[in-house]
């Protein structure tokens, strides 16, 4: 069950970045913007490339390719030796989100728009904690699923 609910994530994680992440607005006059982790992206590339790859290292590559790594370990096809490098990866995932709640609570605290999460935010966090979850249950087991799962 464990492999399964892992590949269900290569489906859901590109889900989840094009989802809005938040709906934002500058003043309570205007219509709010969604804004998604792609839509976020490329309006970063736009003003800071450096500050651009770090959050795509974090947003898509660390989540993705720790995704693919556990895949990797589950089918056999990797050794279980991997499991430290990919939690490496699952931790750098989880600093994204913890990025865009900070982004969020600065937003409110300036009171000069309005910020409103949106549902892609859950499924995002959601995706990075199931992820977390199964490299937990991943390693407790041996690094393997066990018969039938």
């Amino acid at each position: 069950m464990l492999k399964y609910a892992n590949l269900s994530l290569l489906l859901l994680y590109p889900v989840a970045w094009f989802a809005p992440l938040m709906r934002a607005g500058l003043l309570p006059f205007f219509a709010m913007s969604e804004i998604s982790v792609i839509s976020g992206l490329q309006a970063l590339w736009k003003t800071d490339i450096f500050l651009a790859l770090l959050v795509t290292s974090f947003a898509l590559f660390a989540p993705y390719l720790k995704t693919i790594g556990l895949a990797l370990v589950h089918f056999r096809i990797a050794r279980r030796r991997l499991l430290p490098a990919l939690e490496v990866l699952g931790r750098l995932a989880m600093a994204d989100i913890f990025l865009i709640a900070l982004y969020i609570v600065i937003a409110k605290g300036v009171g000069v728009g309005r910020v409103e999460t949106a549902w892609g935010l859950y499924l995002f966090t959601a995706c990075i904690l199931a992820s977390f979850a199964l490299g937990l249950l991943t390693e407790r087991r041996g690094g393997l699923p066990r018969a039938g799962g």
